[in-house]
């Protein structure tokens, strides 16, 4: 009764952001599960290295193509070309991020709009263009992937914690329009993981400042989203949508 619930044999899963990361756990996660992966970026030559290491061992079809989710006519060409390779999109995983770090008085509208654009009205592109499919064979799964600072806060995140909040309230809301048509929607808010973007944004010192924050004393490796992203994306989670699922090794339970 329970034996097939994480198998993804015959779906297809496309991981945004997916040539390295947590975009790329996620999508080995799935092809290890069956699905086959289409997986984007703006970078071609790392993507042509991540489909090899998602498909490497396994008998699943790995696809990749650049896109800047910022450019809405690359969006328009994601979705379609996704399509147009596969046929299908049975999971939709929003990874594709950025951050821009500014004080709030210092914000520029060049940096709102692109993170904006890139974070939020991106992926709301993205995922109005892949839904219709969804809802006509009655099953789907669309994961955002938001961050603790869509919960909390920090210094200098104003516009990237904004983006991300938003992420879970449209997923609270588009849960309650897809429910009917056997669509879920959750979000997954890590905290403080290994990945380029937080390090390469983050002296040692506030890199300490996070593994202190967290219960276990330490930054999550990419691999340790994999079970969650699994769960949301499966019939294993069947009856879980329009909720966020927080993983941050218990940093944001450390209030004070």
């Amino acid at each position: 009764m329970y034996k097939n619930l994480f198998d993804l044999t015959g779906r297809v899963a496309l991981v945004t952001g997916g040539s390295r990361g947590l975009g790329k756990a996620m999508a080995r996660a799935y092809a290890e599960q069956g699905a086959g992966i289409m997986i984007c970026s703006r970078n071609t030559s790392e993507l042509r290295e991540a489909a090899r290491e998602i498909g490497e061992g396994l008998k699943v079809r790995v696809e990749w193509m650049t896109a800047d989710l910022a450019d809405r006519a690359d969006t328009a060409r994601l979705t379609q070309e996704t399509l147009k390779r596969f046929g299908r999109v049975d999971v939709l995983v929003n990874n594709a991020g950025s951050n821009t770090p500014q004080r709030a008085d210092e914000i520029t509208d060049e940096a709102w709009d692109r993170i904006v654009e890139l974070n939020l009205s991106g992926i709301m592109r993205l995922t109005r263009g892949l839904l219709p499919q969804m809802m006509d064979r009655k099953w789907g799964r669309v994961i955002h992937i938001s961050s603790v600072l869509g919960l909390g806060g920090k210094k200098g995140r104003s516009t990237y914690s904004a983006t991300k909040a938003a992420l879970i309230g449209m997923a609270r809301s588009s849960a309650l329009d897809l429910g009917p048509y056997g669509v879920t929607v959750n979000c997954i808010s890590p905290g403080p993981f290994l990945t380029e973007l937080p390090l390469s944004l983050l002296n040692e010192d506030q890199k300490q400042e996070f593994t202190e924050r967290t219960a276990l004393k330490r930054w999550g490796k990419p691999e340790e989203i994999a079970g969650t992203a699994l769960l949301l994306g499966t019939d294993a989670g069947s009856y879980i949508t329009g909720t966020t699922i927080l993983i941050d090794g218990g940093a944001l339970a450390n209030i004070l």
